[in-house]
């Protein structure tokens, strides 16, 4: 596709991918990678889904209203996509794509490689190209979130299936035009740019541009993607699969339970320890009964991406990530170096928190262990209430936006057997809306999320207006909106929670989250890094050796605040970023570090901040996210950048500090 990396192909949803770190862990990344990848690259498509920072397990249970509090009932209606798989207008759109597409290829092939498109011309060729794009993308986000509703059904996933073999077979006829944009001399290219008539994928058509040097010939791009069905995105589906079909058996009152993965992470963050010791156990427990098929997986497609970047000619395995999201590997060095170099306020954290539960020693599997007060609930019609005021008092329009998710059925909220875990927001197609998945459980944390998930539902909306191709925006930024939408409602809720104790256990689950996307982000990159570079020096990797870098890695970040058991190496074995998107998570750390500065921007610049915000959000992936963000005040490029997040997320530990000494004075 024009403008997105060739070489990061079949890597599935997350908000997400899970595991476990300063918090809780990430979340499954979207379901929509492998698209962003060759696959949609070839036709132009963007992301649709836009990932967020970490996956969210389910708590426990909820201790009150809790029927309502798990959203029953609360499902979307995707007839605005399409009625069913058998419905009329979906065999028309595909049809109606093959038909394009293979016009589009009898009329453009070879114009724009021998000079024969001006400007106009272009414009109409990207624009025929735009329209082929969108008819795919909405039949592939309907096949998507109907697999992510019910992934027990086999009919949801043989439709999936037979969407991408298909979407595979129609993008073959545009193939050719991505590679003759690519390998035009750059005067051209930069005259045809510089016509006013193609200013609306101007930026689009640049970012594609920054691949020219890495694409290989049409006949070797179409065999390359030819196999991917077969290849690296089978090994991915066999990961997500085999991880939804596993349990873990976990020992409480004298009896075992074999439990699903959401079940045995809720239990992390049960009260009682002996059953997060429990859980724990049973988590090492199912992941080493199957560690022999995720430590072949991991090991196939690490090699992949090797291979992919080889034949590419990337410089290294990092350069298409960099590409993707508009940055470079000295911007992404240097963000990380500032995460390591905060990783101080990680382990003073957890020191609080051992004082806090009254604990000699803290362990892995006490990282989420809620703070005495932090039972407080809600039930789903009060987190809207919630985040529905917090994003009006910002701006109303937000909460406008964000009310029609509710009203016209545009989210998934209930838990119930087979729906895919996590949360995440599926932009689909301008013609049509975003769609929203949570698995809502009434905490605190469950409120935030939906905050997080509106976030992106109302960026995604807003940059409509822009088409599928000027809508899409790098991981980098895509997470301005859910992460900024978060601190809106962590501040509402602050402001309902006046006991202290309980404003306490508010402030450090806010801590704890920004940990999670922060620092244990970075962390994950570090050790992806590690694997990468082992994989490449040393062969096929052992469960054991892939387990010493995790723990390696995972010990900079927790110092002597926090104690590894030696059951936690093996939990690099359920997080999907590694399967499904290589070099991911770094994104996660940029994201919620930009969001923290434009948060303190708005605090000093009060309410002339949301006009501003709002033009940023509607203006999409139009432009590089540098100048989509000066207007607000923000120099990414600056060397101190980083800086600033890291000052706020310091001080809320401070705040955590002080709260927790008044508690003890009283």
């Amino acid at each position: 596709m024009l403008g997105h990396d060739p070489a990061d192909r079949g890597t599935p949803v997350a908000d997400l991918a899970p595991s476990a770190s300063a918090v809780r862990p990430p979340r499954r990344p979207s379901w929509c990678a492998p698209y962003r990848s060759r696959a949609r690259r070839l036709a132009g498509l963007p992301l649709p889904l836009a990932p967020s920072g970490w996956y969210d397990p389910p708590p426990v249970k909820s201790t009150n209203h809790q029927g309502e509090a798990l959203a029953r009932g609360v499902t979307w209606d995707l007839s605005d996509l399409y009625a069913a798989p058998d419905d009329p207008h979906l065999t028309a759109d595909f049809a109606a794509a093959e038909g394009e597409a293979a016009r589009f290829e009898e009329e453009y092939r070879g114009r724009l490689a021998g000079g024969g498109l001006d400007g106009a011309t272009l414009a109409a060729a990207v624009a025929t190209m735009e329209q082929v794009s969108e008819r795919l993308l909405r039949i592939l986000s309907f096949a998507h979130l109907r697999f992510a509703a019910d992934t027990a059904t086999p009919a949801h996933g043989a439709f999936l299936v037979s969407c991408q073999e298909r979407l595979t077979q129609i993008q073959r006829h545009l193939l050719f035009f991505d590679l003759e944009w690519a390998a035009l001399p750059e005067p051209q290219a930069t005259a045809l740019l510089a016509d006013p008539a193609v200013a609306p994928y101007r930026h689009h058509l640049a970012r594609a541009r920054r691949y020219a040097p890495y694409r290989l010939s049409e006949p070797e791009e179409l065999i390359l993607e030819e196999k991917q069905n077969t290849g690296a995105r089978a090994f991915m589906r066999l990961f997500d699969e085999s991880l939804s079909a596993m349990h873990f058996p976990v020992q409480r009152d004298g009896a075992t339970e074999e439990l699903s993965e959401e079940a045995v992470l809720a239990l992390l963050h049960d009260p009682d320890r002996a059953t997060r010791r429990a859980a724990a156990a049973g988590l090492t427990t199912g992941l080493q009964r199957h560690g022999h098929l995720l430590t072949f997986i991991t090991n196939t497609l690490v090699q992949d991406h090797a291979v992919e970047c080889r034949l590419h000619r990337f410089p290294d395995v990092m350069t298409p990530r960099h590409l993707a999201n508009e940055t470079t590997g000295a911007a992404v060095e240097a963000l990380l170096a500032a995460c390591e170099g905060g990783l101080g306020m990680v382990a003073r954290y957890y020191r609080l928190k051992r004082r806090l539960l009254g604990l000699d020693e803290l362990f892995d599997y006490d990282r989420y262990a809620p703070l005495e007060a932090a039972a407080t609930t809600f039930t789903w019609d009060e987190a809207r209430e919630i985040v529905l005021t917090a994003y009006g008092r910002f701006a109303p329009q937000m909460a406008e936006i964000a009310e029609r998710f509710f009203t016209c059925r545009w989210i998934d909220a209930e838990v119930r057997p087979g729906k895919r875990g996590g949360a995440f927001s599926a932009s689909t197609v301008p013609s049509v809306h975003p769609y929203v998945l949570l698995n809502f459980q009434g905490r605190p944390r469950d409120v935030q999320t939906l905050a997080h998930e509106l976030g992106h539902g109302v960026h995604q909306y807003l940059a409509r207006a822009r088409g599928l191709f000027g809508a899409d925006t790098p991981l980098t930024t895509a997470e301005t909106a859910s992460v900024f939408g978060e601190m809106l409602s962590f501040q509402a809720l602050k402001e309902r929670v006046t006991e202290p104790r309980e404003r306490l256990a508010l402030v450090c689950g806010k801590i704890e989250d920004s940990f999670a996307t922060v620092f244990r982000q970075a962390i994950m990159s570090r050790f992806e890094q590690a694997l990468h570079r082992a994989r490449a020096t040393e062969g096929e990797l052992t469960r054991d050796r892939i387990g010493a870098l995790w723990m390696a890695a995972n010990h900079a970040m927790f110092g002597d605040a926090l104690t590894l058991t030696s059951d936690y190496a093996c939990w690099w074995m359920y997080i999907p970023h590694f399967i499904h998107t290589p070099f991911y998570t770094y994104a996660y750390s940029f994201g919620e570090l930009l969001v923290l500065a434009l948060y303190e921007r708005y605090q000093q610049v009060g309410d002339a901040f949301a006009p501003c915000y709002l033009q940023m959000l509607a203006a999409g992936g139009s432009n590089a996210p540098e100048r989509l963000l000066a207007p607000l005040g923000v120099e990414i490029t600056a060397p101190d950048f980083w800086d600033g997040g890291l000052a706020v997320l310091d001080r809320l530990v401070t705040e955590a500090e002080g709260l927790a000494a008044a508690v003890a004075g009283r």
